[in-house]
């Protein structure tokens, strides 16, 4: 920050001193031009007095008396040297240095000055030189006319002083420059000290401290960045305590069918049991580690919903009819009263989400519903929301398994109903919905229906936010009682 600063100040800066260089000499050296122009006019003026005419009418000349010394007045130093020349009224060559190129010019309109004059840059004898000529009128006893008076000097004096005026505005310009950067690197330290004690302070941090980092102190401009940290923070101690609880509960819940598994291939390998006896429980328990392990990394993959940003719209209804077209086995050998209507209503998630929601929440009614009763699955759209209603005739939920309903690994052995799961007891079934349903930003909850203050079943119901919900279809499921029997 402080190199950029640095750089976006001072090359701008040196930018303009350098354009500023080129015009302040260019001002110093027309300063000095005026100064030392009114030099060289006295000069001319002072030769003019000294010229008188000779002769009368048409013979009439201009004579003149100058000597060189008359100049050294005017003359400011040995550096610079006068030339001058006089011209007649004819042009002839009068007094002065006869090499000193003749005037071609023309007299300005209006000058600065109450006299014809004009100055202008020439060379001679190989040196530049500033030349004054003025046309002064010569009159004597015997005739008048108008003479030309032509005074050069050189330059070195007039260069000089330029160059002391712009050195000394260098110098200036100069110290500004290191004002300048030393007030950008004093600004910048003192701005970026908050910086700096931040990132000192996360460096000190501990690698599992997420805390969140106090932003009393910090000025206003590094507020949104504190906040921003802080909201990173706190997705990371989110997914490292859900890896954390994911790691813990997998070892937990597979310790259980491994050590049975282990056992009943001891037992096996002893003979305690028949081959065949032996094979179809191992093969009872691989088949419930299996589901074990299947949901558990159901319950895993949900916690990447909250992160992903670009998640597609789906049609609830077709997954419904989905899901209950794959169950229709279990719903066949159970004997239900089946009965489907599902709409199209359309939400924002994955479909694996929205099959696993479904699938679990519809093969515990199936378990849970007694052989012969009635099951009843509606999707339709209520509000803002599209609402699953998945109603069985079981037994419903207990107190006691009430309050800790959708917590994973609760066991539902306790009291038979819809909150209990396929894996005998492990309760991830409705944990993973309860997951599924937050993350998507609906509401899931699971009430008992009473007749007559007795419990008649369980109603499960989820509400889902959707994008777009067409009118329901009564045509799609001619059917809307409970007890009629359909194969889904």
């Amino acid at each position: 920050m402080r190199t950029q600063l640095l750089v976006g100040i001072l090359l701008p800066m040196l930018a303009f001193i350098a354009v500023n260089t080129v015009v302040v000499y260019r001002q110093a050296l027309s300063a000095a031009d005026t100064a030392y122009d009114r030099t060289l006019l006295a000069s001319a003026k002072s030769i003019g007095e000294l010229l008188d005419v000779n002769g009368q009418g048409d013979t009439a000349q201009l004579s003149a008396n100058v000597l060189y010394a008359a100049l050294e007045p005017f003359e400011a130093d040995n550096r610079s040297r006068m030339y001058y020349k006089v011209t007649g009224f004819q042009g002839e060559m009068v007094s002065g240095y006869s090499e000193l190129p003749a005037y071609k010019g023309k007299l300005p309109d209006k000058g600065l000055y109450a006299a014809l004059v004009d100055f202008y840059d020439d060379s001679y004898r190989g040196e530049a030189v500033r030349v004054a000529v003025l046309l002064q009128p010569v009159s004597g006893v015997n005739g008048q006319g108008m003479a030309t008076v032509q005074v050069a000097e050189t330059l070195e004096l007039r260069q000089t002083l330029a160059r002391q005026i712009l050195i000394g505005t260098l110098w200036r310009e100069a110290l500004l420059l290191l004002v300048i950067a030393a007030v950008v690197v004093w600004a910048v330290q003192r701005a970026t000290q908050p910086v700096r004690a931040l990132s000192e302070h996360l460096n000190n941090r501990g690698e599992n401290n997420f805390e969140p980092i106090a932003s009393t102190l910090a000025p206003r401009e590094l507020q949104p960045l504190i906040t921003a940290t802080n909201q990173v923070m706190g997705r990371m101690a989110n997914l490292l305590a859900h890896q954390k609880r994911f790691v813990r509960d997998t070892s937990h819940q597979l310790r259980t069918p491994l050590a049975v598994l282990k056992v009943q291939v001891q037992s096996a390998l002893r003979g305690d049991v028949a081959p065949r006896q032996a094979l179809i429980e191992i093969e009872h328990t691989v088949q419930r580690a299996t589901e074990l392990a299947n949901q558990m990394l159901a319950l895993a993959k949900v916690e990447q919903l909250r992160q992903q940003a670009d998640v597609p719209v789906m049609d609830w209804g077709r997954v419904v009819r989905d899901v209950a077209l794959d169950l229709s086995p279990l719903i066949t050998d159970h004997g239900l009263v089946f009965s489907l209507d599902a709409v199209p209503c359309e939400v924002r998630a994955f479909e694996w989400a929205l099959r696993e929601l479904t699938r679990n929440l519809l093969h515990n009614a199936i378990k849970n519903t007694p052989d012969a009763g009635g099951l009843r699955v509606k999707l339709s759209a209520e509000g803002g929301f599209a609402k699953l209603l998945i109603a069985d005739d079981g037994p419903g939920i207990s107190t006691e398994m009430r309050q800790r309903l959708f917590q994973a690994f609760s066991s539902a052995e306790t009291a038979a109903s819809s909150a209990s799961n396929s894996t005998s007891g492990s309760g991830l079934g409705l944990a993973i919905c309860h997951e599924i349903v937050a993350s998507i930003g609906g509401r899931i909850e699971l009430v008992n229906r009473e007749e007559n203050n007795v419990v008649s079943g369980l109603d499960a119901t989820v509400l889902l936010p959707f994008t777009h919900n067409r009118s329901p279809n009564r045509n799609h499921n001619p059917s809307h009682n409970p007890r009629h029997n359909q194969n889904p």
